[in-house]
């Protein structure tokens, strides 16, 4: 015993030495927002996707104006065979009378689809009897009796051919038939973030999903970007300079990892990341 420690007294056990101080736990910070991909229905795609993305991950499938809407139909329902959550994207332009919808929400029920996309599209004349998506909303809602949520598109940086007071009373109108609401692709948090404001601001309280562009070559996205309508952010991948080479990482290729982390820290209370794939799954 060293010579300045007092013995214990008679009947007393002695003393243990203070436990060592626990390490101070790191604050994890928010949890990661849910995360879907959208692909398109091209020839092959379920057998790419089922070899690149693990079964249960969540897939949205577009409808672009020259496909029509059978190869998202047939696609969506072998990738929901295959074990995935798929929700279907509507484009009312693209379908053909009430029966080819109806027949479609059959096929998506049996493969336990439960969401759908709708979209007005992009078809210059409409196919059928919808010319935009809050009719479509309300045969889905009629012909599956409610069973069926649907997604609608929000514009955070505009639409090329509807003003922005259009577009907020068209959502205003159509929210009590939608779920949620995905944005157009986007570069900018702080476009999504005050968009998600002011949804809230005008009374449009459905779930916003952040549309961000997935890891791309930078020709390939400016090219994409301005052809489907993204506003002022694509400027942040398209001038020079220190900001840009940031964005884009090694090899001209740009990277969604600082814009998704800083959706993931906003105040906004987003549903979650819808990530436009372009078919890439690296």
């Amino acid at each position: 015993m060293p010579a300045h420690a007092l013995p214990p007294a008679a009947g007393q056990a002695p003393s243990c030495p203070a436990p060592a101080a626990s390490p101070a736990v790191r604050d994890p910070g928010p949890p990661a927002l849910p995360l879907r991909r959208e692909i398109v229905p091209t020839e092959g795609i379920a057998a790419r996707v089922a070899a690149a993305l693990p079964e249960g991950s969540a897939l949205t499938v577009t409808c672009l104006p020259h496909h029509g809407m059978e190869p998202t139909a047939e696609t969506s329902v072998r990738l929901a065979d295959l074990g995935y959550r798929v929700v279907p994207h509507l484009a009312a332009r693209s379908i053909v009378d009430r029966a080819r919808l109806a027949r479609a929400l059959r096929e998506f029920a049996s493969a336990g689809i439960t969401e759908v996309f709708a979209v007005s599209g992009d078809a210059a004349q409409p196919a059928g009897p919808y010319a935009d998506s809050t009719s479509l909303l309300e045969d889905i809602a009629d012909l599956s009796g409610g069973a069926f949520a649907a997604g609608v598109a929000g514009y955070p940086e505009g639409h090329p051919q509807r003003s922005g007071p259009e577009l907020l009373d068209a959502l205003l109108a159509k929210q009590h038939l939608a779920a949620s609401v995905a944005t157009q692709m986007c570069f900018s948090a702080a476009a999504i973030t005050d968009y998600a404001a002011l949804l809230r601001a005008e009374g449009i309280r459905l779930p916003v999903w952040a549309g961000v562009p997935g890891a791309v070559p930078r020709a390939r996205l400016v090219a994409l970007a301005a052809k489907i309508g993204v506003g002022p952010s694509l400027a942040f991948i398209t001038r020079k300079g220190p900001l840009a080479r940031r964005l884009l990482g090694s090899g001209g290729v740009y990277s969604p990892e600082g814009l998704v982390r800083s959706l993931e820290t906003s105040p906004a209370g987003l549903a979650g990341i819808h990530l436009f794939t372009f078919n890439s799954f690296g």
